[in-house]
């Protein structure tokens, strides 16, 4: 069982060699090796043999073609596929230290983000999401009488009268943290 494993492992570490040698642009390599109709998808179909075959010599090989691959640099002829563009919500702090870490390795915040999207994730280390039967509600949600808004409950609950006499003006509304955040979204796209 393991001799056929290892020889598995070798023949799509061979395909890869193979693509490798016909001097491919790096996202090419990544689409037709790694990617959801890559050859490692296609040889290991089953997660959990994903998974051992991520954890392999052959894997780490894989990637280390994929880097060399990706030193090169681009032409335009080599933008092989459109590209898409996501968006990340993470603090403050560790913004600054992906920056800081760029400007260190002396490269983009977006070569590092990609060099840390292409590196294998034990699954231990990624935060369980709940699931989604604790998301829904056990209790129907509670219904208003008719002719009853949220208001009339609001003003009812906090001892206010309708009397025709109009409510003191609301106060200035505070500013949203995203407007003020230095995480906004212009300062996202400059930082790449």
């Amino acid at each position: 069982m393991i001799a056929e494993k290892k020889e598995k492992y070798q023949q799509v570490l061979h395909v890869a060699k193979q693509l490798c040698g016909k001097d491919p642009d790096w996202v090419t390599f990544f689409r037709e090796v790694l990617g959801i109709e890559g050859i490692v998808r296609k040889a290991f179909p089953n997660f959990d043999d994903l998974v051992d075959f991520e954890k392999s010599e052959e894997f780490a090989a894989i990637q280390r073609i994929l880097v060399k691959l990706r030193e090169k640099k681009p032409t335009a002829e080599t933008e092989t596929e459109p590209t898409r563009v996501i968006t990340v919500r993470l603090p403050k702090s560790m913004h600054e230290y992906l920056r800081t870490e760029a400007h260190d390795l002396r490269t983009s915040m977006n070569k590092l983000c990609i060099s840390k999207l292409l590196q294998m994730v034990e699954q231990e280390m990624i935060p369980a999401e709940k699931t989604a039967t604790s998301r829904r509600r056990r209790k129907p949600a509670p219904t208003m009488p008719v002719g009853e808004t949220l208001a009339s409950r609001f003003a009812a609950s906090n001892g206010i009268v309708s009397n025709g006499i109009a409510p003191a003006a609301p106060a200035a509304p505070t500013p949203s943290p995203l407007s003020t955040s230095p995480l906004s979204s212009s300062s996202l796209k400059s930082s790449f």
